[in-house]
């Protein structure tokens, strides 16, 4: 029997990453009916735990994290790292420190598509994912999806930016010193 060292890493990161985008259109083939509305909140609940494992990996790699665009590379880093390189996009950086990730390949819809599973409820684990993460890597940090693919559009634009609350903050700190 060969030693798994003799396969490829390439090889081992391909199924690997295959394997972790599919399983969510699996587990929702096998569990929605049967779980009904408890389903989502479930399903939530494990999305906002990938968040925590994102988070996880920027720390332990290192990567920035101080302004939006860095936070928009850092979690496209860490979902490629989780879910493989069929994963893609770019980032258009914003004036006043904002971000747009623009994501143009997702493996969950490819294998949603595959499986026929819903849509809409691929982009609930999204939504669920990507707006745990944000603040969890910078709590003065909220996002908001502007458009998503599973609601039929050409991508994900996943808008990045400071809480307004913080806004706020600095022009009253900015009157407050002059």
């Amino acid at each position: 029997m060969p030693d798994l060292k003799d396969v490829p890493d390439a090889v081992r990161w391909k199924f690997a990453a295959e394997c972790a985008a599919k399983l969510p259109a699996l587990y929702e083939i096998a569990f929605r009916e049967v779980l009904g509305n408890k389903y989502d909140a479930l399903e939530r609940e494990i999305w906002m735990e990938v968040a925590r494992m994102v988070r996880e990996i920027v720390q332990i790699c290192s990567l920035p994290v101080k302004t939006a665009p860095e936070i928009a590379r850092s979690i496209q880093q860490a979902t490629i790292i989780l879910f493989g390189p069929e994963y893609g996009g770019e980032i258009i950086e914003l004036a006043d420190d904002g971000a747009v990730l623009l994501i143009k390949r997702c493996p969950f819809l490819v294998h949603s598509h595959s499986l026929a599973v819903d849509h809409e409820h691929t982009f609930s684990r999204c939504m669920a994912l990507t707006l745990t993460t944000v603040p969890l890597l910078n709590t003065n940090y909220t996002a908001r999806y502007v458009r998503t693919m599973c609601t039929g559009e050409r991508q994900c634009e996943l808008k990045i930016e400071k809480k307004q609350a913080s806004k706020e903050k600095e022009g009253e700190k900015s009157s407050s010193k002059k």
